[in-house]
């Protein structure tokens, strides 16, 4: 029968797992690509989880109140026109020819993992004995067989995660879900072990370049001033669409470095970073920021702000950015050297507008000036392409009337 998994996502290069909250759904409903299934608490907040496949909701597999590593079934999908899942047949009972009963059979296995049509003997027999339960278990063996290896590992996610054999499940408290200060302390640790790991693994390149902002931020006073204050444009709007037409020229720092291969996207998908009340960032993104007008962006922008600090983000807004920006200009800073969110393979970022010295045709003056950097994956691009990427940059905001 056609099944998809719904797995657990990972929202973010810091999450390795999250409790499931609540259920949006039921065995039987229909659902949409796009439409929320779940709600998941990570030590971000609560994320509202889509699901991307159309279909029935099969069978629900993780319960409310459990915490799960990412990439664990959550639930069954049937698509859609596929009959539903056959009750187990009943014994039929036959007798020998002796006339005695047959010795009992084994029950039927789960339908979940009647698909699973390869696993090693070893690995059913040691699955048995640590009681992993073979649906939630990826084979990494040959035309995906499950082998010792995926029930050691998938033993090992268990006893991390799962309390103690004696301690009951109490879906109101978490003990390790603090609240306050330690929560965001929690937070911190999450988001200093993602860097430490993009610091170690990922080999960084940075570049700068300064831009002369007096001809963009002309262009918005002009703009805004036929606007209503509703509708008026902030200056982060330029950079984002500047970014995102760069990208088109520089289309190798748009995407991801995943299984040792660069992955460039053909969505420009920009994750900008918004800081949380309580502490810490996350870094939503604005989908196809390429193809929005400028008043498109502002409305997404806005959008992105309110519901960050509501906690009501969405799972597309944490797994599809392909490229992140972040402007810490409003707090005085004028460099941002940032380090990139795995397993993207670039991050802009930009400073505040300063009064600067500018020589330009002999004569020295005062401009507003704005410094860019770049921060990138070698493995991905060199410094002459991220030299293009700035330089396209620069162009672009420029020419803020064809933004």
């Amino acid at each position: 029968m056609p099944m998809s998994e719904f797995r657990m996502p990972s929202l973010g290069a810091d999450m390795a797992a999250g409790t499931l909250v609540a259920w949006k759904v039921k065995p039987g409903d229909h659902v949409t690509r796009g439409m929320v299934v779940a709600e998941v608490e990570t030590d971000k907040g609560i994320i509202e989880v889509e699901i991307f496949e159309d279909g029935v909701i099969e069978q629900l597999i993780v319960q409310p109140s459990q915490k799960v590593p990412v990439g664990t079934v959550l639930a069954l999908l049937r698509h859609n026109g596929a009959p539903p899942a056959p009750p187990p047949p009943a014994p039929v009972p036959v007798m020998t020819a002796a006339g005695a009963p047959p010795a009992p059979s084994a029950p039927p296995a789960p339908a979940a993992e009647r698909e699973r049509v390869r696993v090693s003997p070893v690995a059913r027999r040691l699955a048995a004995e640590l009681g992993v339960d073979l649906s939630s278990v990826q084979g990494s063996g040959p035309h995906g067989a499950i082998e010792r290896a995926d029930v050691e590992a998938a033993a090992a996610r268990k006893a991390a995660v799962a309390p103690p054999p004696s301690a009951p499940v109490t879906p109101a408290r978490e003990p390790e879900r603090p609240a306050g200060g330690d929560a965001q302390a929690a937070m911190r640790r999450a988001i200093a072990a993602a860097m430490a790991r993009s610091n170690r693994d990922i080999p960084h390149y940075y570049l700068e370049t300064r831009i002369d902002m007096s001809r963009p931020l002309r262009w918005l006073e002009a703009e805004n001033q036929k606007r209503s204050v509703r509708d008026r444009l902030l200056p982060a709007v330029l950079l984002i669409k500047a970014v995102a037409r760069a990208l088109g020229d520089v289309p190798e720092l748009n995407g991801y470095w995943i299984d040792d291969c660069h992955q460039p996207q053909e969505a420009i998908n920009i994750g900008f970073a918004v800081a949380l009340r309580q502490g810490g960032l996350v870094t939503p993104a604005i989908h196809h920021a390429d193809l929005k007008s400028l008043d498109e962006l502002m409305e997404a922008l806005r959008d992105l702000i309110t519901r960050v600090r509501s906690g009501r983000l969405r799972s597309s807004d944490l797994t599809d950015g392909t490229v992140t920006v972040t402007n810490l200009g409003d707090l005085g800073v004028e460099k941002v050297y940032g380090v990139i969110y795995p397993p993207q393979v670039a991050l802009i970022g930009f400073g505040k507008v300063t009064e600067q010295p500018w020589a330009e045709g002999g004569m020295l003056g005062i401009r507003p000036v704005l410094t860019a950097t770049l921060a990138a994956d070698h493995r991905a691009t060199d410094g002459r392409r991220g030299a293009q990427f700035l330089e396209a940059l620069t162009r672009h905001l420029q020419e803020a009337d064809k933004l």
